[in-house]
C-alpha cells in the first residue's frame, strides 16, 4: 500500500514537472516573439483583422447587400468611409463581411489540409517501409501539379461556394503538411521516451497521438500560419475568375472582379479590396516568420 502511494506521488510529481516545463517553454517562445519587431507587427495586423471580421456588425451601420442607386460611385465621405460601388453598396461593409468569408474559407482549407497531412505524415514516418514510399511518391506527383491550376480544376468540377472553394484550395496544401509531419516523426520516433513507451506495450496509435504528436505542434503551427496567407491569395484568385465564392456573397476576389471594369474611372472599388488582400497576406507571413524564429531552439539567444 505504501509502495503504491509512493509510486502515485512520484508519478504526480513527474507530471507536474512536465507541465511546468511546457509552460516555461511556451513562455520563452512568447518572450522571443515579443523581441521580434516584424513578428509582432504581423501579430498586430492579424489581431486587428480578426477583431474587425468578428465584430463586423458593430463596425458598420450599413447592410452590405443594400443598393442605393442614387449614391453610386460615391467617393469616401462621412457616411460611407470607403465610398460606394457601382450598385450604391457600401464598400466598407462589403469588405469587412467579405473578410469573414475569406478568412473562414482559408482556415477551413488549412484545417482540412493539415488534418490529412498529419494523418498521412504520421503513418509514413512512423511505419516507414513500402507504405512510406507509396504515400511519399503519390504526394510527390500531387506536388508536381501547379497549386493554382489544381485548385482551378477541382473548383471547376465541384462548382463555386465557400465549402467547395475550401476543398479545392486544401488539396495543394496536403503535401507540405505531410512532409513536415513525416520529417518530424522520423526525428522523434527514435527518442528514448518513444522506445520506453514501445517497451511497456503501448499501442501504435497511443504512441503516435500521446507521445509523438504533441511534439510536432511547433512546426505544424508555423506551417498553418503561413498557409493561411497563401490560401487567401488563392481564394481571391479563384473568386476573381468566377470559380470561387459567387456573388452576391461578398469576398475580396469577387469584389475586385466586379469592379475591374471601372478601374480607370473609380479607383476606390479596386484599391481598397487590393489593400485588404495585401495587408492580410503580409500580416500572416510576418507573423508566421516571427513564430518560426521564436520556436527555433537554435535561436534562443
Amino acid at each position: 500500500m505504501l509502495l503504491m502511494t509512493y509510486k502515485k506521488r512520484e508519478k504526480l510529481a513527474q507530471d507536474m514537472a512536465e507541465i511546468a516545463k511546457k509552460k516555461s517553454q511556451w513562455r520563452d517562445v512568447w518572450k522571443r516573439l515579443m523581441r521580434n519587431k516584424l513578428g509582432m507587427a504581423g501579430l498586430v495586423i492579424v489581431a486587428v483583422l480578426i477583431f474587425i471580421v468578428v465584430f463586423a456588425p458593430f463596425l458598420t451601420k450599413h447592410d452590405y447587400t443594400f443598393q442605393d442607386f442614387d449614391k453610386r460611385f460615391s467617393y469616401p465621405n462621412s457616411e460611407h468611409i470607403l465610398g460606394t460601388d457601382n450598385y450604391g453598396r457600401d464598400i466598407w461593409a462589403r469588405l469587412i463581411y467579405g473578410g469573414r468569408i475569406s478568412l473562414l474559407v482559408s482556415m477551413i482549407s488549412v484545417l482540412i489540409s493539415t488534418s490529412i497531412g498529419i494523418t498521412l505524415g504520421s503513418i509514413a514516418g512512423y511505419f516507414g517501409g513500402k507504405l512510406d514510399i507509396f504515400i511519399t511518391r503519390v504526394l510527390d506527383i500531387l506536388m508536381a501539379i501547379p497549386s493554382l491550376l489544381l485548385a482551378i480544376a477541382i473548383s471547376a468540377s465541384l462548382g463555386g461556394g465557400p465549402l467547395n472553394t475550401a476543398l479545392a484550395i486544401s488539396v495543394s496544401g496536403i503535401p507540405h503538411s505531410m512532409r513536415i509531419m513525416r520529417s518530424t516523426v522520423l526525428s522523434i520516433k527514435t527518442n528514448e521516451f518513444v522506445e520506453a513507451a514501445r517497451a511497456t506495450g503501448s499501442k501504435h496509435l497511443r504512441i503516435i497521438f500521446v507521445h509523438i504528436l504533441p511534439n510536432t505542434i511547433a512546426p505544424l503551427l508555423v506551417n498553418s500560419t503561413l498557409l493561411i496567407g497563401g490560401n487567401i491569395m488563392a481564394i481571391s484568385g479563384l473568386s476573381f475568375i468566377g470559380l470561387g465564392v459567387q456573388p452576391p456573397t461578398p469576398e475580396w476576389g469577387s469584389i475586385l472582379a466586379a469592379g475591374r471594369q471601372f478601374i480607370r474611372d473609380f479607383w476606390p472599388i479596386i484599391v481598397f479590396p487590393s489593400m485588404c488582400i495585401m495587408l492580410t497576406v503580409f500580416g500572416f507571413n510576418l507573423f508566421g516568420d516571427g513564430l518560426r524564429d521564436a520556436l527555433d531552439p537554435r535561436l534562443k539567444d
